[in-house]
């Protein structure tokens, strides 16, 4: 009896110890797990590019460790994707003119393989329009929204049970043209996006300097003309992508010709945009070729980005909380040629800059307070990558 009592006296500070390891060691598991995605690249197939289709990476936000997975799904210039609110699907518009046949480009819905990161294809379907370049997905999760860049025009797709899409739901075809010939010859709709209620989608057409608004049935998947039905840009500008504040009041879009930022308040009830400042997304000075891409605000509200292809950057930008209007913050090289596209992870740390021409994507550190970004030094070697998107590992 005294051997046992002696035994468990000795044995049991280890024991403990053992156990308090082990129960560190799972919470760190877990916490690691929730700190994990998949990390979905978009690219284009055709021309000089040896890209194949989507490849993904394993991303461990806790370390900034980058694990390549290769090519996930194999399919023509998926240059733009989107993920499913349930992280079960994802979607990704084919950019050609001609997609299997049809007069247009595609849209390719995939399964989610969360042991693997693998997609598995569902279906396709053509887009309505020719190149097909951005794709979200309701907040609903009932249906799929797409801008056909040549094809001047804007589709929905209702998702079915299994994730498939099914026939188009809408079709609006744009009409008119801009300023310049040679770019603005005819209606160009350059992104699609929804605001926070699901009630209006919002499409910058690059082609007419229109950021146009739309009704949305979120039942039907339809789309009607608001009133008004758009906010003008300047003369020559180019909207093309946009992107709202996280308290919905302030809209910002990034004018791809006229290197700028256009901010707008936002009116949720009547789906309205009213201008408030235009700021420069370049050097004073700066004069090279460039055309802006790529906009979005920080998950905290307080910063917004811009990528510049050309001057090959990315300008930071603080938000005022109560105006909304913008303020340099600097300029940073994005180590690469054209950042065409740019997403920053779940958790507000990292930003991954796609830069098409030169074949990588460069990761870098956001600093929470000021919102600069520092290279962390990781670079992924990718042919011709065009979007970032993260999906958590389940």
């Amino acid at each position: 009896m005294k051997r046992t009592q002696h035994f468990f006296r000795t044995t049991a500070p280890l024991l403990a110890l053992l156990l308090t390891a082990i129960g560190v060691e799972a919470a760190s598991s877990t916490k690691n797990n929730k700190n994990t995605y998949f990390v979905y690249v978009g690219t284009y197939t055709e021309e000089a590019s040896t890209s194949k289709g989507i490849y993904a990476y394993r991303f461990d936000s806790g370390n900034a460790q980058l694990t390549p997975i290769g090519l996930v799904a194999q399919t023509t210039n998926p240059s733009f994707l989107a993920v499913h609110p349930n992280h079960h699907f994802l979607y990704a518009v084919n950019e050609v003119g001609n997609f299997k046949g049809q007069k247009s480009g595609g849209v390719s819905a995939f399964a989610i393989d969360h042991a693997t990161g693998k997609l598995t294809l569902l279906n396709e379907v053509a887009s309505g329009g020719a190149d097909p370049c951005y794709i979200i997905v309701d907040k609903t999760g009932k249906f799929v929204l797409v801008a056909n860049y040549t094809g001047g025009s804007v589709s929905v797709f209702p998702i079915l049970q299994d994730g498939s899409l099914g026939a188009a739901s809408a079709f609006v075809q744009h009409a008119g043209h801009g300023t310049n010939p040679k770019r603005q010859e005819g209606p160009h709709a350059h992104s699609i996006d929804l605001s926070p209620d699901n009630r209006f989608a919002i499409v910058d057409d690059l082609g007419l300097d229109e950021t146009l608004v739309y009704k949305f049935d979120s039942a039907k998947g339809s789309l009607t003309p608001n009133d008004p039905p758009f906010a003008k840009a300047d003369a020559g500008a180019g909207p093309r992508h946009f992107a709202l504040s996280p308290n919905g009041k302030f809209g910002y879009v990034i004018d791809e010709m006229g290197d700028t930022v256009s901010v707008f308040s936002f009116d949720a009830a009547a789906g309205a945009l009213r201008p408030l400042q235009t700021i420069s997304t370049i050097p004073k000075g700066f004069a090279g070729q460039n055309d802006d891409a790529e906009i979005v605000i920080h998950p905290s509200g307080k910063f917004l980005y811009a990528s510049n292809r050309g001057h090959d950057s990315i300008a930071i930008f603080s938000i005022d909380p109560e105006k909304g209007t913008l303020t340099l913050v600097e300029y940073v090289p994005t180590k690469g040629q054209s950042p065409r596209n740019f997403e920053i992870d779940p958790t507000g740390r990292f930003l991954f800059a796609a830069n098409e021409k030169s074949n990588n994507i460069v990761v870098f550190r956001i600093d929470p307070q000021t919102g600069r970004l520092a290279a962390t030094g990781k670079v992924l070697d990718i042919s011709q990558p065009v979007c970032v998107r993260f999906v958590p590992i389940e």
